[in-house]
């Protein structure tokens, strides 16, 4: 996903190496040796297989400008998360009719939140409440949670989690249903690792498929496809972590024959 904010490159690499090794002695053997060597580049990254991931998305925000949704939808899109808001005040301009436009092409749908680690986080849910509606047959809001921009020190775990817990309790009472954390590998072994095991994890790894349980895995943002204009030429590409069937049941989704939508 993308922030106007450049990420913690340099700080967060050496984290990682060392990251990179504790992962390695809790996993241990093959899968371990595996992650070691397409993290560090020297084997080639992994690729969902299409039978064993059939369930296809895309995430997008206004840097795809434009979207025929249409055209994705014939390109095997099953669902999309759509950027809705970002912090405690800035709303995406190319969200409603995102929203509304993939749901018109039988797209489910599910918007997201890009998390500030500089305001509250009652702040940040009343500014998504206030542009996401209730929806029936959508998928579950989601938090983006990852780090960014050019500091020297991490943001404080203790304050970062008290200020993602009060979001996602917030969102979780106003909408019904508890968000989906969309993550990198090291915001979850720094911030979530062991206190937020209740939530849908959707894992953002262009190496290797993630290490921990992910219900979503966001494997590339190198994807190139049809039916988008804007400057961005590149968009995510996901899969859900099991078949279609699965994913309607997991999400409590109707076949859009039987929603009527």
């Amino acid at each position: 996903m993308k922030k106007q904010k450049k990420r913690y490159g340099k700080y967060v690499f050496r984290w990682l190496v060392a990251a990179l090794l504790v992962i390695g002695l809790i996993i241990g053997g093959q899968r371990g040796l595996h992650i070691y060597l397409t993290l560090s580049g020297k084997i080639d990254p992994d690729v969902p297989d299409p039978e064993q991931y059939p369930v296809r998305g895309v995430d997008v925000s206004y840097y795809q400008g434009t979207i025929d949704w249409q055209v994705l939808a014939q390109q095997g899109v099953d669902f999309a998360f759509i950027k809705a808001t970002e912090g405690s005040d800035h709303n995406d301009t190319q969200f409603v009719q995102n929203w509304e436009d993939a749901k018109a092409v039988q797209i489910y749908v599910g918007a997201y939140h890009f998390f500030s680690f500089e305001s509250s986080g009652a702040e940040q849910a009343a500014n998504f409440i206030a542009a996401v509606p209730k929806t029936e047959n959508t998928l579950p809001p989601v938090v983006d949670f990852e780090l960014y921009g050019d500091g020297q020190t991490l943001p404080s775990t203790t304050e970062t989690r008290a200020i993602l817990t009060e979001l996602l309790d917030q969102l979780e009472a106003y909408y019904g249903v508890k968000p989906i954390i969309y993550t990198t590998a090291y915001a979850h072994f720094k911030y979530l690792l062991g206190h937020y095991s209740g939530y849908k994890i959707w894992m953002s790894n262009y190496k290797s498929q993630p290490y921990m349980n992910w219900t979503f895995w966001q494997y590339s943002d190198q994807g190139q496809l049809d039916g988008y204009d804007g400057d961005q030429i590149h968009i995510d590409l996901n899969v859900y972590h099991d078949d279609y069937d699965a994913f309607l049941k997991e999400f409590d989704l109707k076949p859009f024959a039987e929603s009527g939508t």
